[in-house]
């Protein structure tokens, strides 16, 4: 059976607060735990309103210390916004507390917009460019230390934290198969490379003491209800979110709608849809045809859902019986 993780965001729905979405995260992560789900993830975004993961680490541990068994990770922390040395310190610490169950997903891109970008980054050049010798500094933090060594991560050193890139274009593909790491494609709004991706990814692709053969992991949106109607109406709260966004007015995470015509433009549905273009929105049966065209397309040895539903009792249900269309697939 190929795998099924979550990539959870924390989302802040209007009127609430950060606190109550990190505790729906909590919730949902002890849900997906007892479901079978092979990983919990969440994200770096900064400057959103609508998203409370910013301080990801942290974020990781309240889940981490709420759960088991379920692997808890980062999708990603972006580390061109940090020292590769505070990162391995964040999970070697993660790690000595939650041992063999931390994944650290690294991205390049910065999570946000250019002035907050400056501000977390107080005034260096852009490091996106150097993100290939911060990756292999990072990893060098995670191995034993060497007698002499001038500067150690501890916790961090001899700490087997595996380290995935993420990526939304063909940079990220290539990296990590020139490194040997496992790669996971951010399909869930930026589709149009996975499959060039996916390719250059498992083409190029050079073992390593990391891993011995290609490992490729896509996201993307899966909105499970009892009817198609349902779901997708719960799907709204996302395109509503996505298009204040794309207008420059990024907010809370919006209640659904019955329609969504009289919210934006042709054009504006256009894009959306666009961006979404490998959502899966539906009834059971929907979303298991979905998932296995999915999946046959792409050949990924894990697919890793997102949703960001408003109501968290739907929420829940969602993902109940997206595990029930993983459990009757052949």
């Amino acid at each position: 059976m190929i795998p099924f993780s979550i990539l959870d965001l924390s989302p802040i729905r209007q009127g609430g607060s950060a606190g109550e979405a990190l505790q729906h995260s909590l919730g949902l992560a002890q849900l997906a735990e007892r479901l079978n789900y092979q990983r919990y993830w969440v994200a770096e975004h900064h400057n959103m309103p609508g998203i409370a993961s910013a301080a990801t680490a942290v974020v990781i541990s309240h889940l981490a210390a709420g759960t088991e068994t379920i692997r808890v990770g980062s999708g990603g922390v972006m580390l061109p916004n940090h020292a590769p040395l505070v990162i391995a310190e964040q999970f070697g610490t993660l790690n000595a507390l939650f041992p063999g169950r931390i994944d650290l997903g690294l991205g390049r891109a910065p999570g946000t917009d250019q002035l907050t970008s400056r501000a977390l980054r107080r005034g260096k050049a852009d490091s996106a460019e150097t993100f290939p010798q911060d990756v292999a500094e990072l990893q060098g933090y995670f191995r034993e230390a060497q007698p002499g060594q001038a500067v150690q991560a501890v916790p961090g050193g001899g700490q087997d934290v595996p380290i995935w890139l993420l990526g939304s274009s063909l940079f990220s593909a290539q990296l990590a198969a020139q490194m040997g790491l496992p790669f996971a494609f951010a399909s869930h709004f930026a589709p149009d490379q996975l499959m060039e991706a996916l390719e250059i990814y498992r083409h190029n692709f050079t073992p390593s003491g990391a891993l011995a053969k290609p490992h490729a992991m896509a996201c993307i949106g899966v909105y499970a209800a009892d009817t198609d109607s349902q779901a997708e109406k719960l799907f709204t709260s996302l395109q509503q979110s996505f298009l204040n966004l794309r207008r420059g007015v990024p907010g809370q995470l919006p209640p659904p709608v019955d329609d969504m015509s009289q919210l934006w433009s042709l054009l504006e549905s256009r894009m959306v849809g666009h961006a979404f273009h490998e959502s899966v929105v539906g009834s059971p049966a929907t979303v298991k045809s979905g998932l296995e065209a999915f999946l046959k397309r792409t050949g990924v040895d894990e697919v890793m859902l997102t949703s960001a539903i408003f109501d968290p009792t739907a929420r829940h249900h969602s993902l109940e019986l997206i595990a029930q269309v993983r459990d009757g697939m052949v």
